[in-house]
């Protein structure tokens, strides 16, 4: 993989310094981006210091957001009905069958047993035309108010663990019940998500803050140390993120 700095010295990926750049760029030019997750509006907004902008979340505890100068952005939220229940990965693999950028979308989100995601304006003609199976089943779609959200707050459930060390394969393996070796080809699988992009190394260690999927298993956010123990292990704090 191939690294770049930018200008205040942090390393990044080739790709990550293009996205952030093609964003930055944006907002020079007085136009928003479109959906960013945490990890990158993080990188933008470190280097639009001194800029004037203003960052818009759809609703409280959104994890993407948009970031813009003078007008807030065209979006969209859009009512996924359907017979059957749907689970928040069926609905994120058929939005990734469309071949749809993930900037093109905020969160999908389960609310009162009804399903939603966010648009951008530029794509919802074509969500409305090509979008309509999640997994197995047909669904149809209809545009509500942005305030339908106005109320809605993300649930967590809190995990607290030991573990021996902050690897993220240590972590992983004490959260799901599994040997670190049998967890490695997750890893290999791209079946791990840290901060929204696939995670190959299984000996990062966890910071607070760290967001990090595991395929099947859901999506979790850790807190921190909470403290140590007297054998020189660590209680930890995790959330999961729960479909209401």
């Amino acid at each position: 993989m191939h690294f770049l700095y930018n200008l205040t010295g942090e390393i990044m990926s080739k790709k990550d310094y293009y996205i952030v750049e093609k964003n930055v760029d944006k907002i020079l030019k007085g136009k928003c981006t479109n959906f960013l997750d945490p990890h990158t509006l993080k990188k933008v907004t470190n280097k639009l210091k001194g800029c004037g902008y203003q960052i818009y979340y759809p609703y409280v505890d959104s994890d993407k957001a948009i970031i813009y100068k003078d007008r807030k952005p065209n979006i969209r939220l859009i009512e996924i009905i359907s017979y059957e229940k749907l689970a928040h990965r069926e609905i994120m693999g058929s939005l990734y069958n469309l071949n749809i950028s993930t900037e093109m979308f905020g969160d999908i989100v389960i609310y009162k047993d009804h399903y939603y995601i966010i648009v951008v304006d530029s794509i919802y003609d074509l969500i409305n035309k090509e979008f309509n199976i999640v997994g197995t089943h047909h669904i149809k779609l209809k545009e509500v108010p942005l305030t339908t959200l106005t109320n809605y707050t993300r649930q967590y459930k809190k995990i607290e663990l030991i573990v021996s060390s902050m690897r993220i394969d240590t972590v992983i393996s004490r959260l799901i019940g599994s040997s670190r070796d049998s967890i490695k080809k997750k890893f290999l699988d791209n079946e791990i998500i840290l901060n929204y992009e696939p995670c190959h190394k299984t000996n990062y260690n966890l910071g607070e803050g760290d967001v990090f999927s595991i395929r099947k298993y859901g999506k979790y956010r850790f807190d921190g140390i909470i403290k140590n123990t007297k054998k020189d292990n660590y209680i930890i704090k995790i959330y999961k993120y729960i479909d209401n």
